[in-house]
């Protein structure tokens, strides 16, 4: 499992990260304080504070790839 920090702060970009989330075949979440929502769920996302980061977990060891897609998100 990886961890790091996205920043989600309009909904342009989270339409365009949950699409880049789509094709992997792991379960990735987003966790916010005590909430944890699968990451691939639009209207999970829409319903978190995303005026603050939010930890994303990817479990998988093998999701550089992916890492490098969503670069323009991480904190």
């Amino acid at each position: 499992m990886k961890t790091v920090n996205v920043m989600l702060d309009t909904i342009a970009k989270v339409k365009d990260f949950v699409n880049q989330l789509v094709a992997v075949p792991y379960d990735v979440d987003l966790v916010s304080g005590r909430y944890v929502i699968d990451a691939k769920s639009f209207m999970g996302i829409l319903s978190l504070d995303l005026t603050k980061p939010i930890e994303l977990r990817l479990y998988s060891e093998d999701c550089d790839e992916l890492l490098k897609k969503l670069a323009p998100y991480l904190v």
